[in-house]
């Protein structure tokens, strides 16, 4: 469709200008220049319509435009991940400011990720994930709408969090209109992957969607396997007018055999080593018993009814399983030879249950020439976490010529390492007004947490808090300011059997939103800088009597204070621009342990990431397109006492991608120069490479 432009010259310097800033290169000038009076664009193929996101639910609950959100939140979009050709959610925080990913290199478990020097939990469609020992699950990004990354304290809405954030994925709905793909994708270490997604009416009022994947890869880790099936169905059932309901479900299955997880010396990484440097890919593990088996799934529901436009109840309900079986034999340490290396056999067991239900009811009113909208809730949860541990020694191996499976593994008799249930019940209010050009969100919440911990019962009560200050200016320029309070229970006790108390986290945040009006037709662009202050007491710490080894005191305390500086934009269907700054201080503060004074572990200062994707519309390469990626991590540390650093690293990935009528392929390229960098060292025996280059071919059939 052609769309006539009228001229406006007093604007066009200011769009420039704009433009350029978004971009940071000259590409931005390029996709600002106004067409004269009278001149048509050309028609355009639109593929991402939703590229540049503009509003969200996870910071308030309530539909609210990124602009009027008093927190510091990213949005990464499906249309992102599909232009982009993102992988995995480690992939999907690239460029995205003050989240860390990949932080164990080639691991197909987890997404390990660091948000604001915390690990964040993961939620899935606003309900806390089956974690257990680690705070994600690994779930396939393929069969989500978005990412978002909710920064700073969230305890107010969402009761026990880290006071880094959280991080929700809100899965594929049903859509009203018929549409789906089926892929294929093809890469390095034998990759192959087949996946699909389908989705439209079934009947009248009945919208239906099926998506699902399978894979099988290997990584850059020597004898590894990867197998992965993951399937997805929705249903959504409009029981009336002002009355829906939306059925979820998941089921993923991992099985990944072989895996010696990293655990390199540092000798023959980091360190000379008299025989040589360790390759990349060594395995230190056993592969013919190394095995790590993961079921897991999810079954709910998300449910709304309109009473009138101004009173909407809603509820989403969610009952969640993870089953983990793990056997596992890893690197412990050369032995004086520098080439033999020790190995120890750690198998683990895991079983994950969790039942959560969130009710809330959202109330518009008019009131003294204020638009309040109030948010009453309650939500309950019940976790479960039962596991079991064995470990002894496991024979050696050459780290420079292994021979796998000269000695039989045995695995070790296993004992009761965490039986936890938690009860966690929560009371949450919310009153977001809008008077003029501001915007006043204050929001409070009481929940009680009952838990038994392999017999030690505590009964935790705690109140978190937020109040944040918006002002809204027409230019599209959103100064704000917001405090906020979260907590998170720490379970064991001190010398003397005194139950420990939860950590608190408290944050001031302030900072300033863009979003650009009157760029015109086809172009869209959002911008964000705030800068914090996070302080967590209560932290864990070595008792200081030296008649109580072994045992903690909570007299610990973190700081971290940082800026971080986002934008995405998108220009005619053309020009798409990602880019992200986060600098992060963090210190500990009070401490018993080697740890004080010292920075937080995979917490780097300075990290920088700049992304362009430029797609043609017109002439012989109309649908081609092409990304190019930097990005820049400073150096960090790996140990708490800051002895192991991580060098800073400079990795480049390009994206090539060509639509032509309902066919879509792609070439992706990550870390395309094959740069070999350390992931970390947290110890002399334990080190991890980053990842290696990864070409991956994606070719889709669309249908709607």
């Amino acid at each position: 469709m052609k769309v006539p432009q009228a001229a406006a010259p007093v604007n066009v310097t200011v769009r420039r200008c704009v433009a350029f800033v978004l971009s940071g290169t000259w590409l931005g000038v390029v996709a600002a220049q106004e067409p004269r009076a009278g001149q048509y664009l050309e028609e355009v193929v639109v593929t991402a319509p939703h590229y540049v996101p503009t509003s969200n639910t996870a910071a308030t609950k309530i539909e609210v435009p990124l602009i009027e959100t008093p927190q510091s939140i990213s949005v990464v979009t499906r249309d992102q991940v599909d232009l982009l050709n993102m992988q995995n959610l480690g992939q999907a925080v690239r460029y995205t400011s003050g989240i860390i990913g990949e932080n164990f290199g080639a691991d197909e478990r987890y997404d390990w990720l660091t948000l604001r020097g915390f690990n964040p939990v993961q939620y899935i469609d606003g309900l806390q994930a089956p974690i257990g020992s680690v705070s994600n699950v690994g779930l396939d990004l393929y069969g989500f709408e978005s990412v978002e990354v909710l920064k700073g304290p969230s305890s107010v809405l969402y009761g026990l969090t880290p006071p880094g954030g959280i991080v929700n994925m809100t899965s594929r709905r049903p859509q009203e209109e018929y549409g789906g793909e089926i892929q294929v994708q093809f890469g390095e270490h034998d990759a192959t992957q087949v996946a699909g997604d389908i989705t439209g009416p079934a009947t009248d009022g009945l919208l239906y969607r099926l998506t699902a994947l399978y894979r099988d890869r290997g990584t850059q880790m020597d004898h590894v396997n990867s197998e992965r099936l993951f399937i997805a169905p929705s249903l959504t059932w409009k029981i009336a007018p002002t009355t829906t309901v939306t059925f979820l479900g998941y089921y993923q299955d991992d099985t990944v055999d072989g895996d010696g997880g990293g655990f390199l010396p540092a000798q023959g990484v980091v360190l000379p080593n008299p025989h040589g440097r360790i390759p990349v890919g060594r395995n230190t593990g056993e592969p013919d018993y190394n095995t790590y088996q993961r079921e897991q799934y999810g079954i709910g529901y998300d449910f709304r009814h309109e009473f009138s436009d101004a009173v909407v109840l809603q509820q989403n309900l969610k009952y969640t399983a993870a089953d983990v079986l793990m056997r596992s034999v890893y690197g412990a340490g050369l032995q004086p030879d520098m080439r033999t290396l020790n190995r120890s056999n750690f198998p683990f067991d895991e079983e994950v249950r969790s039942f959560g239900v969130d009710t809330r009811l959202t109330v518009r009113a008019d009131a003294g020439g204020t638009t309040h909208t109030l948010l009453f809730g309650i939500d309950w949860r019940r976790y479960t976490n039962d596991s079991m541990f064995g470990f002894t020694a496991a024979p050696p191996i050459d780290i420079f010529e292994p021979v796998y499976g000269a000695t039989p593994i045995v695995t070790p008799d296993m004992f009761p390492f965490t039986q936890q249930t938690q009860k966690q019940l929560g009371f949450y209010v919310q009153d977001q007004m809008k008077l003029g050009r501001w915007v006043f969100t204050l929001s409070g919440r009481h929940d009680s947490v009952e838990a038994d911990n392999a017999g030690v019962e505590t009964d935790d009560d705690e109140f978190s808090w937020r109040g944040g200050i918006n002002c809204v200016f027409d230019s599209g320029f959103a100064p704000y300011v917001a405090w906020a309070r979260s907590f998170q229970p720490t379970y064991g006790a001190d010398f003397n059997g005194n139950p420990f108390v939860p950590t608190i986290g408290e944050q001031i945040e302030a900072g300033i939103k863009f979003e650009p009006r009157g760029l015109g037709m086809g172009r869209r662009a959002f911008f964000s800088l705030a800068a914090y202050e996070l302080t967590q007491d209560n932290v864990l710490t070595p008792d200081p009597d030296p008649s109580h080894p072994f045992f903690n005191v909570q007299t610990g305390e973190v700081e971290v204070r940082g800026v971080e500086l986002e934008w995405v934009a998108r220009f005619h269907e053309r020009l798409s621009l990602n880019g992200s700054y986060s600098y992060t201080d963090s210190e500990v503060t009070k401490s018993n342990g080697p740890d004080l004074g010292k920075r937080l572990t995979m917490v780097p200062e300075h990290k920088l990431s700049l992304l362009a994707d430029y797609t043609f519309q017109t002439g012989r390469l109309a649908g081609f397109g092409f990304s190019v990626g930097v990005r820049y991590l400073s150096d960090s540390y790996g140990d708490p006492a800051n002895e192991w650093r991580t060098p800073s690293v400079t990795l480049a990935d390009v994206v090539v991608h060509y639509d032509r009528g309902a066919w879509h392929a792609a070439l992706n390229g990550s870390n395309v120069f094959d740069k070999e960098h350390l992931s970390r060292c947290s110890s002399i025996d334990q080190c991890f490479y980053g990842l290696r280059r990864n070409v991956t071919l994606t070719v889709a059939r669309r249908f709607q």
